[in-house]
């Protein structure tokens, strides 16, 4: 290495950036809305650490985060998780391993899958997934947890959803909790979050809807549970 870059990366090194004969990767941006999808709605004991308490943030009297009508659904292939889905045109994505989430301002997919020895009921998710989910969300407050075998109306904070699911069934999850707060204001928003159950063959798949309460996400949220098909 010659003598001037040797001393450009010593300079370096006190403002904690790092030097290296290769491109840095670009960074990872979160997205606005808060953590949905990002590790804290896997409601099976994965270690994640508690979320400090925290008071409901207050819900907003002219909520935003409205999906609009014009928006365009088309499919997306998951080959790691095995299924197939409906999402918003140009929302940005992030997967890992085991998940992927879709993002637009206020307003999130995630679809997370695991094993799982058997299908999820109303009661195993009310023992299960509930528990973890008050340990890990914010300010997390249940509504309701109901069989959707194979259709079903989920209470909702504009509308009520009513969802047919084509050939499957699931157990849905409806709860309120705040987002994290925004990277540069700290402003939170107080979330409706429905999460979807479904199960095959030893695997089970989380699809988890978040948005503002208030929000007239009804018809984006019908669509897109109703599309999820295992591949």
């Amino acid at each position: 290495m010659k003598r001037w870059l040797v001393g450009a990366c010593i300079a370096t090194a006190f403002v904690g950036t790092a030097c290296s004969s290769s491109p840095s990767a670009p960074p990872v941006v979160s997205p606005t809305g808060g953590s949905h999808g990002q590790g804290h709605h896997r409601a099976q004991g994965d270690g994640q650490s508690p979320i400090p308490t925290e008071s409901p943030v207050p819900i907003e009297s002219n909520p935003p985060g409205d999906i609009p009508d014009s928006t365009r659904f088309p499919p997306y292939h998951s080959s790691k998780g095995a299924f197939t889905l409906k999402v918003p045109e140009g929302w940005s994505r992030r997967t890992t391993s085991s998940s992927v989430s879709f993002s637009d301002k206020l307003n999130s997919i995630t679809v997370q899958w695991f094993d799982a020895s058997k299908a999820p009921t109303v009661a195993s998710a009310k023992s299960k997934e509930v528990p973890e989910l008050r340990r890990t969300e914010r300010a997390f407050s249940l509504k309701e947890v109901l069989a959707c075998a194979p259709s079903c109306t989920i209470p909702y904070s504009t509308n009520p959803i009513d969802v047919h699911l084509p050939s499957q069934h699931a157990v849905a999850i409806r709860y309120f909790d705040n987002s994290a707060p925004n990277a540069v204001t700290g402003k939170q928003y107080r979330d409706e979050v429905v999460r979807f159950e479904f199960f095959k063959k030893g695997t089970e798949a989380a699809l988890i809807l978040a948005g503002p309460v208030g929000s007239d996400n009804v018809d984006p949220w019908r669509l897109v549970s109703e599309s999820f098909a295992w591949s």
